[in-house]
Formats: structure tokens, sequence, C-alpha cells
């Protein structure tokens, strides 16, 4: 509860003459941790001096050192967005906009429209796989440009890692101590076994430096579109181990967070694209571990918005309501469902890429693509072109070989981690779709071949059509399909029986479908040796 100060202070922010600059009205936003007061063209945040464990804002000091944190720290993702620190001070009964001596302080940025948050943009039903592809882009390049924490601080340790997980779990029992969960328990154990499991992967991923200064809160909500491009905001600024995170860590709250609100196609597509442009595949291991601790994280909010005074009943009914859905997402992502592989059959220009990157949405699965992860292999972006000939340069023997066998690694990596994976490629030798039916079998998981049927006059069409409009990263011409035709070895008979054919009429929602039907009707068959 506020004191009388803080309540002098609120009451004099929420006057339009406070501030020096021209506001018509002042809007107030109440978080369980902030006040923000949306004043013109200005929104200015001020920290409540409350600690709660994982947050202290108890004194002046702390909140002034934190308002300094959350301008450095968010100028890195919307350096228009955060503009200063503004003191308030002056006598408690009136303060004012830079008086003295201080009474507090607050950020403040430039104002937004509300309706440019991303849920606000989902509610709306604008919000589309291409905003979040360039969403996915854009994390992906401040991930890779983001400080990496050396080997001897404490940030990403297994120790470090566990810490807020447990936290999550006591302080709700603190909170709704009247309630018992026997949810609660099983989740909590399974994130310490789960913690166990994972340890010596932990430990790696802290070698290798994927630990990094994230922006450790990545939900819709700290998410915007605006002027047409992607704006992160509202990092964590408050705890140094709840923002020197896994980069996997920061991307699972936001694929947690388009599933919670019934947008798991949605999800899928930024997952895909974000390990597309960063190639951590490595990272789906950990991917559920944190998924739950994010659900846990959003349950314990709703928990401490339940102890603020003065909501009504029905705040008080929905907030238990959200409590309860986090519970049941978090415990959805213990179990794993039935996977299995898909490999993709065609030539140049049969539409394999295009399809398939609407098709993994709805299977949810785990997108691999040759032409990105052979331009991975040779240092290449996505957007280069090798200025190779057919069967020559980056499409050698060697590199095809090369090419072929990371993309049967990363698909073992998507599978032993409880995925599906789509893998993305012409798969025009027999052996090279030997290996992939070995890894299946190996597996005991199902496989389905996605044979996709184009006549030749419309394969030469397409190409011709995709160069002309450039900015794709295949590289295939009509000279590299009239070496494919040549080279070919077609499906043999034993093959057939994995074989869903895909025709030019065919919609990614007719091929999920039976893609389903197969993983299903095989998966009894194919889980046990």
């Amino acid at each position: 509860m506020a004191t009388g100060v803080e309540n002098r202070l609120l009451e004099a922010m929420q006057r339009p003459g406070f501030y020096d600059h021209p506001v018509a009205q002042v809007e107030l936003i109440e978080t369980h941790i902030s006040w923000i007061f949306l004043a013109g063209e200005f929104a200015y945040k001020v920290k409540k001096p409350v600690n709660f464990g994982f947050l202290d804002f108890s004194t002046l000091a702390k909140r002034h050192h934190f308002c300094l944190e959350e301008l450095r720290l968010n100028r890195r993702f919307a350096p228009k967005l955060y503009l200063d620190v503004k003191t308030i001070g002056g006598e408690p009964a009136s303060p004012k906009m830079g008086g003295a001596p201080v009474l507090d302080y607050a950020v403040q940025m430039r104002r937004f429209a509300q309706q440019d948050q991303l849920d606000r943009v989902l509610e709306r039903g604008c919000l589309d796989s291409q905003q979040l592809a360039s969403f996915a882009s854009m994390i992906a390049r401040v991930h890779q440009a983001a400080a990496v924490s050396d080997v001897g601080q404490p940030y990403g340790t297994p120790q470090s890692i566990i810490e807020p997980v447990i936290e999550n779990f006591s302080q709700i029992r603190s909170l709704l101590s009247a309630t018992k969960c026997h949810q609660l328990g099983e989740l909590e154990e399974w994130s310490r076994r789960s913690h166990d499991e994972l340890h010596g992967l932990l430990q790696q991923r802290k070698r290798d430096g994927f630990i990094r200064e994230c922006h450790g809160d990545l939900h819709l909500a700290n998410m915007a579109w605006i002027d047409e491009e992607p704006i992160l905001f509202d990092c964590i600024e408050f705890n140094e181990n709840l923002r020197w995170i896994d980069v996997i860590n920061d991307i699972a709250f936001l694929v947690m967070d388009l599933d919670d609100r019934g947008q798991k196609k949605l999800g899928w597509s930024f997952l895909n694209h974000y390990l597309q442009a960063t190639g951590d595949y490595q990272g789906l291991q950990l991917l559920r571990f944190y998924e739950v601790y994010r659900a846990m994280v959003r349950a314990k909010v709703n928990c401490l918005r339940l102890a603020q005074p003065g909501l009504s009943d029905a705040e008080r009914t929905q907030d238990r309501k959200l409590y309860q859905s986090y519970l049941i997402l978090a415990r959805n992502y213990t179990t794993k469902p039935a996977k299995g592989v898909i490999i993709t059959h065609g030539l140049s220009g049969s539409g394999k890429s295009t399809f398939v990157r609407k098709l993994v949405a709805s299977c949810g699965a785990i997108h691999l693509q040759s032409d990105l992860e052979r331009k991975r292999l040779h240092g290449l972006t996505a957007s280069m072109d090798s200025h190779s000939p057919p069967g020559g340069g980056i499409y050698d023997a060697r590199a095809n070989l090369a090419t072929y066998e990371r993309l049967q690694m990363l698909a073992e990596t998507g599978l032993t981690a409880g995925y599906s994976v789509i893998v993305d490629a012409a798969f025009l030798k027999k052996s090279q779709r030997d290996k992939l039916r070995d890894l299946a079998a190996g597996l005991h998981t199902p496989l389905v071949i996605l044979d996709f049927a184009v006549p030749e006059s419309e394969l030469r069409r397409r190409i011709r059509q995709r160069i002309n409009a450039g900015g794709d990263v295949s590289e295939a011409n009509e000279e590299v399909l009239n070496h494919q035709m040549i080279e070919q070895q077609p499906l043999d008979e034993n093959e057939q029986q994995f074989v869903i054919t895909i025709v030019p009429d065919t919609t990614p929602a007719e091929a999920a479908r039976c893609i389903s039907e197969r993983f299903n009707n095989n998966w009894r068959h194919c889980k046990s040796p």
C-alpha cells in the first residue's frame, strides 16, 4: 500500500500541470512493480518501493540505480523510445518534476500508441507470421551482438539457473498459502529432475558462450510494431541473474506467451525463423525446461497481483483463472507428443520450401532447410551468392555429403529433444534418403516422404520467376535443374510406403492431416524396438 508521500506523488503526477510540456490529460497504468503515467507525448515510469526478493526497489538509491539501468539496457533495443531519467522532488506536500530535494525518480520514454503493442495487435487479429519473422531476425541479431558472460561469472551456471525456478514455486506457495495444489508439486519435481538431467548441457552452454545479456522479459506486451519495424522495450533491469541468461531461455518466454494466447502456429513460425537465423538447434534440448519456467513466472506474477489491495472481485477471479491456466500450460510442456521425421523429395522449383514454411506451423515441427545449412557450413549468409556452377563449388560431391550429414545431425538433435523435424532438401539420391530413414528407424520414430510432383514446364516457370524476384536463399537456375534431372534417383518401390504425394493443389492443412494420421497410426509400433 502506498505511503502518504507516495500518494501525494501519485496525485501530483496525475495532474496535467505537473509536467513541463503540454499535457491534456494523464492516464495511470499500474503493475505489481511500477506506476506508469501517460502524459502528452511522453510516458514516465516510477518504480514502486517494493522488495519481492528477486526484485528490490525498497530504497531511493536502489530505485535511482535501476532507473539508470533501465535506460542503459533498453537503449540497446529502442534508443528512440528511452530518453532520460527525471528527478521528482521538492516538498512532499507538493512534489514537482526536477525539484529538490529528490523524492523519487522516473524513466522518461517517448510515448507510442498502445494499440501498437503486439498483445493489442494480436487482439485485433492483425499479428502475422511475417511480423514475427521480423522480430525473430531482430532478436537473433540482438542475441548475437549481446555481451557474453565470462566463464568465471556466476550467470548461467546450473546453480544460478535452478534458483529462480525454485523461487517461483516457493513464492507462489507463500502468496497462496491456503491453496493446496498437487500440480504445483508435480511441476516443481519435474523441473528439478529435468535440471539434473540437463546439468551437463547447461555447463556446456555456459562454456560455449550462450549465456548473454538478454532482454529477460520477452513477451507480447513488451514488444511493439511501430512504423513497420519491430521494437522491444521494458527489459529486465532489476536482477542480473534474470537478464544474463541462455538465449533459448529468452525466446522461450515469447513462444510460451503465444501458446498461452492460443497462437501455437505463430509460436512455431517464430521459433523456426529464430533457429534458422542463429543455427542454435542445440537449444531445443532446453526449450521445454525453460517454457515451464516461463509459464511459472507468469503464474507468479498473477499471484503477486492477487496480493495487491484494491482489486475487484472480478479482477481477482480473472487472476485466479490465469494462474490456473499457466499451471495447465506448464504441465502440457512436460509431456512429449508423438514425433517423427518428414523429408521432402523434389527438383528445384517444385515449391518444397514455400510449402514447408506453411506446413511446419500446422505440424508443430522444426524446419531444417538445406540451402541455409549448406551456406552456414561455408560461412555464407542466406542472402549471399556462392557463384557456384552446377555440381561445383558449395554444391560439389564433398559439400553435398557435408550438407546432408549436417541435416542428419540437426534432425537427430531435434528428435532427441522431443520434436518432429521436417528436413527440407531435394533428396534426389537414395543414399541421402537412406540416412534419414536409418535415423528414424534407429530412434523408433515414423518416417514420411513428401514427394513433390510438378511438371517440368512449371518447374522452369517457377525458377525463372524466383530468379527475377531475387532475394531467395536458393541459387538454383535452369542449368541446375538440368543437372538434377540427369543425376536424380527416383523413389524405389520400398520407399513408396512412406510417401505422401504433394501436387500443386495440395494444401498444407491437408498434408498436416495426412502426416498426423501416419504418425499416430505408426507411433505405438515405432516407439518400441
